[in-house]
């Protein structure tokens, strides 16, 4: 792990669900994902609203379960040496595994992630907005790639559903572009 302080991503108040829920006993799902990584002040106004969203609608719902274990989890989401690094905590934060994926096959998604987010700040500069629908359009598509490549590299690893994937991919671009 990186020796600068995790800033958490908390999702929900206290119980890890949306307000008014709670988790079940032995429910299998992430309750707080902590991004390890410099200040956030580097993002984008588009990057500050996709990290917000991903984190809006992981506390409503998601599903990340590593095998052989049970939740709920705090997933610790780090850059390490090249890797992309899932560090599985317990709900009170004990280390139970940690997941390492290289970065490579997620590369070009990450760059065309950033090309589209550059992109848009300058459609809306320049108030096209035809070009911010069609580049929003192409952002979804990416971040449907992006999901599909997740959930392939974690396949047999962790059980994770697309959506979870999605917006788990959402974070890694936000990590990828902290650092």
């Amino acid at each position: 792990m990186p020796d600068h302080v995790p800033h958490g991503v908390g999702l929900g108040p206290t119980s890890g669900q949306a307000v008014g829920q709670t988790l079940a006993e032995g429910d299998r799902s992430l309750s707080r994902v902590v991004l390890d990584g410099e200040n956030r002040g580097t993002l984008s106004p588009l990057q500050q609203a996709d990290l917000a969203q991903a984190v809006r609608d992981l506390s409503v719902a998601n599903r990340f379960v590593p095998r052989d274990l049970t939740g709920p989890f705090i997933l610790r989401l780090s850059i390490v040496e090249g890797r992309l690094m899932f560090d599985v905590r317990d709900a009170q934060d004990v280390p139970l595994t940690a997941l390492g994926l290289a970065l490579g096959p997620f590369r070009r998604l990450i760059k065309d992630y950033q090309l589209l987010v550059d992109s848009y700040a300058h459609a809306v500069q320049d108030g096209r907005e035809a070009s911010i629908q069609a580049i929003d359009m192409g952002r979804r598509g990416l971040h449907n790639e992006g999901a599909t490549l997740m959930m392939q590299r974690l396949q047999g690893r962790v059980e994770i559903d697309f959506e979870t994937a999605r917006r788990l991919f959402t974070l890694v671009c936000v990590l990828h572009q902290r650092i």
